[in-house]
C-alpha cells in the first residue's frame, strides 16, 4: 500500500492535519514573561505539508520524508508525555489530544514498516541492535524488533543528540560567575529543555528489554545531561529514564558509564522534594544493577550514608521518609552484613519513624526494620533493648490506628524473630514488659512460640537470599 515515497508522505499528511485541527482548537497562553510557547512548537513540528519540497518537480526525497517523520514523532512524543505531566507547560494539553496522538503514531509506525522506505532502511536496526525487524507479538522473545517499536529505535539515532544539545543549551555554565540561573536562562528558555526532556523520556520508554541495553551509548549521555540540569522538571525526566533503563538493560550493558552514573546519582541525592522519591528509586535500582556481584563496593555504602545524612537533616520530612522506606529495599540487601556498621545511623531514624502520624510510614519502616533483621540479627549491638520498648509502645499505641491488625501482625513478627535470634538477650529485654495488661495477648503469643517453625522459617529466607544474591536479576 505504501510503495512510494509520495503515498506515505501523503499518509502522514493526513495524520499531521488531524491533530493540527485538534490543536488550533485548543486555547493557550504562554505565562506572562515566558518568551517559549509549546504550542507554537507542536505547530511547527506538525506542518508537514509544505516541508523541503523539492524545488526541481516538487517530489520529495527520502531524507526530507524521514525528517518529516522525525518532527511528527518529535510532537507525537510531546503530546503523550502530556498525560504523565502536571508542568503548565503541558497540563493545557486534553487528554483525547494525547490519545489522538499516540493511535496516529502507531498508525504511522505500521505504515513506515510496511513502506519500501521502511524496507531499504531495514539495515538501520541491524546496526543499530544486531538483530531484524518483524513479527507481531513485542519481538522480545525471538531477537525480532516489533512495528511500532522499530520506527522509535530507527529515530533514536537522529533524535536523542539533537534532544541532548535542547537541553544542554539553558544549563548553568559551571566555570561562570555571578547569577548562573538567570545566564543561562539568558541563552536559552528553560522551556525548551524542559519539553526535549518529555520528548527524551518518552523515546526511552518507549524501548524495553532485550533492546534498550544495545543503546545505551546513545540514551546515557543525554540522561546525564538531563541530571545536570538546574532544572527540577529536567532532572526528574532524566531520572525517570534511568529507572527505565535500570529495569531493562544488565550491567554490562551500563559498565563503560559505570563511575559517572553513580556518581551523577549521589550528586542528585541533594535534589528538591519534588523529585526525591524519584533519585532515591533510580539510584538504589542503578547501584544494585550495576554492582549486584560486588557486594563489597563502596558504591553501596556512598550512597547509603548520603541518603542518611539527608534524611537526619529533615527526620519528620514525610515525603523524603516514605520514598525512602518504600525503594530502598534493594539497596538493604546489597549492603547486607555491612548494615551493621550503620545502625547509629539506622535506628535512631527508625524508632521515630515508628511513632510517626501516619500509619503509612509506620508499616514501611516495620517492613525495614524486618528486613534490616533478618540480614544481621542485629548482631554486637545495643540496640536490642530499645527496639524491643519501641516496639512494645507501638504495639499498645496501635490500638487508635486505622491499620491496627497490619501493625500488630507486623509488631509481633519482628519480635518473634528477635525471640529466635537473641534467645536470653530478648528475654531479659522482654521480661519488663510481660507484666502489661495491655500486652497480655502479646505475651501469650511470645510464650506460645514454637522455636522449631521460627528457625525453619527463618532458615529458608536465608537460603533464598543466597540463592537470590548469587543469580542476576532479570528485567522485568
Amino acid at each position: 500500500m505504501w510503495n512510494s515515497l509520495s503515498a506515505l508522505h501523503a499518509h502522514l499528511i493526513q495524520l499531521s492535519e488531524t491533530i493540527l485541527n485538534l490543536l488550533s482548537q485548543i486555547p493557550y497562553t504562554p505565562p506572562e514573561g515566558t518568551p517559549f510557547s509549546p504550542k507554537s512548537t507542536l505547530e511547527s513540528l506538525l506542518s508537514i505539508k509544505n516541508s523541503n519540497p523539492n524545488p526541481n518537480n516538487n517530489a520529495i526525497t527520502e531524507t526530507q520524508l524521514f525528517n518529516s517523520i522525525k518532527d511528527f514523532t518529535l510532537a507525537c512524543a510531546l503530546l503523550s508525555s502530556s498525560q504523565s505531566s502536571t508542568h503548565e507547560l503541558l497540563s493545557w494539553i486534553p487528554k483525547n489530544l494525547a490519545i489522538e496522538a499516540n493511535s496516529a503514531f502507531n498508525e504511522l509506525s505500521n505504515a513506515y514498516a510496511e513502506s519500501d522506505l521502511g524496507a531499504r532502511n531495514e539495515r538501520r536496526i541491524s546496526e543499530l541492535l544486531g538483530v531484524m525487524s518483524g513479527g507481531d507479538g513485542d519481538g522480545d522473545g525471538d531477537g525480532l524488533v516489533n512495528e511500532e517499536k522499530r520506527l522509535v529505535i530507527e529515530l533514536m539515532p537522529e533524535v536523542l543528540p539533537l534532544l541532548k544539545d535542547g537541553i544542554k543549551e539553558s544549563s548553568i555554565d559551571k566555570s561562570a560567575d555571578g547569577d548562573e540561573i538567570s545566564a543561562a536562562s539568558a541563552r536559552a528558555p528553560v522551556g525548551s529543555a524542559i519539553v526535549a526532556a518529555y520528548q527524551f523520556r518518552w523515546f526511552v520508554t518507549q524501548v524495553d528489554y532485550p533492546h534498550l541495553g544495545k543503546l545505551c551509548n546513545l540514551v546515557i549521555p543525554c540522561a546525564l545531561t538531563a541530571l545536570d540540569h538546574w532544572s527540577p522538571q529536567v532532572k526528574e525526566q532524566g531520572m525517570t529514564s534511568f529507572t527505565h533503563l535500570a529495569k531493562n538493560v544488565n550491567a554490562a550493558e551500563l559498565s563503560r558509564y559505570e563511575d559517572v552514573i553513580l556518581d551523577a546519582c549521589c550528586q542528585n541525592i541533594a535534589s528538591d522534594d519534588e523529585i526525591w522519591c524519584h533519585v532515591v528509586e533510580m539510584s538504589v535500582l542503578l547501584v544494585t544493577c550495576i554492582k549486584r556481584s560486588d557486594p563489597r563496593s563502596p558504591w553501596f555504602e556512598k550512597m547509603l550514608n548520603e541518603m542518611l545524612g539527608h534524611l537526619e537533616r529533615q527526620p519528620r520530612n514525610k515525603d523524603r521518609r516514605i520514598a525512602w522506606l518504600k525503594f530502598v529495599e534493594p539497596l538493604l540487601h546489597g549492603i547486607g552484613l555491612v548494615l551493621v556498621a550503620h545502625f547509629s545511623r539506622i535506628f535512631p531514624l527508625f524508632f521515630k519513624w515508628l511513632h510517626a502520624d501516619d500509619d503509612e510510614t509506620v508499616l514501611l519502616v516495620l517492613k525495614r526494620v524486618h528486613t534490616v533483621m533478618r540480614l544481621t540479627w542485629i548482631r554486637n549491638t545495643p540496640y536490642l533493648e530499645r527496639l524491643v520498648d519501641e516496639l512494645a509502645l507501638l504495639y499498645k499505641e496501635a490500638a487508635l490506628r486505622v491499620a491496627r491488625e497490619q501493625i500488630r501482625s507486623s509488631v509481633l513478627e519482628i519480635l518473634i524473630l528477635l525471640q529466635q535470634c537473641k534467645g536470653l538477650q530478648f528475654k531479659a529485654a522482654w521480661d519488663k514488659h510481660s507484666n502489661d495488661l495491655n500486652l497480655t495477648s502479646l505475651s501469650l503469643s511470645l510464650s506460645g512460640n514454637t522455636t522449631n517453625n521460627v528457625g525453619a522459617h527463618v532458615d529458608q529466607f536465608h537460603g533464598d537470599s543466597l540463592q537470590k544474591s548469587s543469580q542476576p536479576l532479570k528485567p522485568q
